[in-house]
């Protein structure tokens, strides 16, 4: 799956756990348009309101730390985020991202990209691309499996497209 476009890059550090994506005090909802209004609340006051739909979040190592909580990857969905790209990923971020169809892709290196920079992923292939700086930074391509389940939306859609088939 290749994320179409270019978006701009929101770039955190290392150790972003899942109360600082979404704040503890916004759980009360898990609608993801409402939680994205809350994304990075206390970090990144700015970023629910000048996100841009297609935009990707690059992070440094063990993000998604903390909380096993769907709501941190779902704040993202909702704020249209496009894919996230981090040095290491707590696993069950990474895990709750796939199934709910949120793009993320292991890249090391990434931490040398610019906050604000235009970059676009590619999961399939497995790299990173810095249109403002023309650097190519290569990454884990997903396997198949978790590309499809990325592909279909996450966990939900891929298992009801399953149970159809199997009609």
């Amino acid at each position: 799956m290749s994320v179409d476009g270019t978006g701009r890059a929101w770039v955190f550090g290392d150790d972003i756990d899942t109360d600082q994506i979404t704040p503890s005090r916004f759980l009360v909802s898990s609608d993801p348009d409402e939680l994205g209004e809350h994304a990075f609340n206390d970090l990144r006051p700015e970023f629910a309101d000048d996100v841009e739909p297609g935009d990707f979040v690059v992070a440094g190592e063990n993000f998604g730390s903390g909380s096993s909580r769907e709501h941190a990857p779902l704040s993202l969905v909702g704020a249209g985020v496009a894919g996230v790209v981090a040095q290491s990923f707590a696993r069950i971020f990474f895990r709750n991202a796939i199934n709910l169809g949120l793009p993320v892709l292991l890249c090391p290196g990434v931490g040398e990209i610019d906050d604000g920079a235009e970059i676009s992923i590619d999961v399939d292939e497995g790299f990173v691309y810095d249109h403002d700086e023309e650097i190519r930074y290569d990454a884990e391509p997903l396997p198949p499996f978790l590309q499809d389940l990325v592909d279909q939306g996450g966990l939900k859609p891929y298992t009801r497209r399953k149970l159809e088939s199997a009609d």
